[in-house]
């Protein structure tokens, strides 16, 4: 089963990330702010995981950063998820090495759509 690790501090985008996700077969684990989630990636290996950029303690791009520096992890596809202009996500999302990006609010449905997208490609 395909393990899927939802970074975020906003319950209103966790709890319909993690139905959807958990409906469509996936395990979800989930982390409040960016020191749990990068805990949770290091001791939990995720095959994916979308990432919120605002966030308490460490942001989002911190920790993808960290997650894509590190040789044990560097393989996870990441999403950044973020409210932000698309512009700027796409300099950001080179400047950390996410694999791509989300703009909130988005659609359970395209969610599990995109997912299963990019596990058929893996």
């Amino acid at each position: 089963m395909r393990r899927i690790l939802v970074v975020d501090d906003e319950p209103s985008i966790v709890r319909p990330l993690m139905f959807v996700l958990k409906k469509n077969g996936y395990d979800v684990l989930t982390a409040p702010n960016g020191d749990e989630g990068l805990r949770v990636a290091k001791q939990e290996k995720p095959d994916l995981i979308f990432l919120d950029v605002m966030m308490p303690k460490k942001n989002g791009y911190e920790v993808c950063r960290e997650i894509k520096s590190d040789p044990e992890l560097q393989h996870i596809y990441v999403i950044i998820l973020t409210a932000r202009g698309v512009e700027l996500d796409e300099d950001a999302k080179k400047k950390v090495n996410a694999n791509e990006y989300m703009s909130k609010p988005f659609s359970p449905i395209k969610v599990v759509e995109k997912v299963n997208a990019i596990f058929a490609a893996m």
